[in-house]
């Protein structure tokens, strides 16, 4: 499979070949579930907690006898039924992490990717470069980057993630007040990023990175 790569101006630059096996049936549907699922789990922070009957201060002493007083029987004053005891069946701190394997993760990224690819949604760029970087009077750096993905024909509602192997300074700082532009290192990517934005913007370099990670 081979992808078009343009420069940072729109201008088509030649093609690039896909240098891991593309997943062009269904195999690969329960990996990309499994991995996206262990990523959202991993964002949960698990630090809901309650305090159960063993928690809460309080006498440990019965409150009254068992028989003979009329009363309902009771055996502790920290249980959840009355006021101020502990809580029933309440969230506690957890771990929320799951494990998934790595050929498990491989896949789920080779399926993501391939299916972004079909859908025409991924674009390869020869050189990340910020239009009018060689006048030095020009510090605009958010609105340079506007036109930048405006120049590689990316709509203004569209969310974007940008793969790149080292950033320059310039791209970072025109990135950083885009609410809906994420910057990712080739080395990092994820199946959740590549599902969540509706456009991917590789530079050659980290679209390489990510192929040295899949092959």
């Amino acid at each position: 499979m081979k992808l078009s790569v343009k420069g940072s101006d729109g201008s088509d630059q030649g093609e690039l070949e896909v240098g891991f096996a593309v997943v062009d049936n269904a195999k690969g549907t329960q990996a990309v579930h499994e991995v996206v699922t262990a990523y959202r789990a991993a964002q949960r922070r698990g630090t809901a907690h309650t305090k159960t009957r063993s928690d809460v201060a309080g006498t440990g002493k019965k409150p009254w006898r068992q028989k003979g007083t009329g009363r309902a029987r009771v055996g502790s004053r920290r249980n959840p039924i009355w006021r101020g005891g502990g809580v029933a069946h309440g969230p506690r701190t957890r771990d929320y992490t799951k494990k998934v394997g790595k050929k498990t993760r491989q896949l789920a990224l080779r399926k993501a990717l391939s299916a972004r690819m079909h859908d025409g949604d991924v674009l390869v760029i020869d050189t990340l470069k910020l239009p009018g970087e060689a006048e030095p009077k020009r510090p605009r750096f958010t609105a340079r980057f506007t036109e930048l993905l405006e120049d590689l024909g990316v709509a203004e509602k569209d969310t974007v993630l940008m793969v790149v192997a080292d950033a320059s300074n310039d791209v970072i700082l025109g990135a950083r007040n885009l609410l809906d532009v994420e910057l990712a290192p080739g080395t990092d990517v994820n199946t959740y990023q590549v599902l969540k934005y509706d456009k991917l913007i590789f530079a050659r370099d980290g679209f390489e990175q990510v192929t040295q990670r899949l092959k």
